[in-house]
């Protein structure tokens, strides 16, 4: 799949800023998926690349290309909780964490509505400081399992973000594509959307895309 996205990200005072991204993906029969993520604009950022490896029972893997220092460098996992291209989304919001990171379970009114309630926490305090939370409160749609509103808490229990889904993509088998959402952090007040502007589903890429070299090109 290859797409483009917009990031547009809001100041507290309302000022705006556009960044324009594509992104390209391979789903793997074990589970693995690849993307590839590169800015296009605006011009002083062009060219900033991620490469992200989506394991199914293990971390992640990042590796991200900044320009301007001509270098290549592993996203470290003490760096899953820092901000994706300078918006409220994190680099952990941009990946698949692997479950056996937390201990999940029901809140109460789970189940009503038509909405579970999974409240996550991080299972130790390594785990806690990689993702920048104490713990995330998700909203589950019974029926489709789709994702409609995540609430992120700090170390003091306050909650410091939420991550709302507006829309999302279905693929045929099933399987669905989160295709518009809002991080807003309630204490900037600062807000950051990813909106997809373009999907294309039936895309043929190499595997050999999907590497570090790419990254520089």
């Amino acid at each position: 799949m290859s797409a483009t996205i917009n990031l547009t990200i809001t100041e507290k005072n309302g000022s705006i800023r556009n960044r324009t991204i594509t992104m390209t993906s391979k789903s793997f029969s074990d589970g693995l998926e690849k993307r590839f993520i590169r800015i296009i604009e605006p011009a002083e950022v062009r060219g900033t690349s991620m490469l992200v490896v989506d394991n199914k029972d293990q971390a992640d893997e990042m590796w991200i290309y900044l320009p301007a220092l001509k270098k290549t460098r592993r996203i470290v996992s003490s760096e899953k909780g820092k901000s994706f291209m300078s918006s409220e989304f994190t680099n952990a919001d941009m990946s698949s964490p692997p479950l056996s990171d937390f201990s999940n379970r029901h809140l109460a009114n789970s189940g009503s509505d038509n909405l579970w309630i999974i409240e996550s926490i991080p299972k130790d305090e390594d785990i806690a400081d990689q993702y920048g939370y104490s713990r995330k409160v998700t909203w589950l749609d019974k029926e489709s399992n789709q994702v409609r509103k995540m609430e992120f808490y700090n170390f003091d229990n306050e909650l410091f973000k939420t991550i709302e889904i507006k829309s999302v993509y279905p693929f045929p088998d099933g399987k669905y594509m989160i295709r518009n959402m809002i991080a807003s952090n309630v204490i900037t007040e600062r807000k950051s959307e990813i909106n997809f502007t373009t999907i294309n589903k039936k895309v043929k890429v190499e595997d050999s895309f999907f590497s570090l070299q790419n990254l520089e090109r």
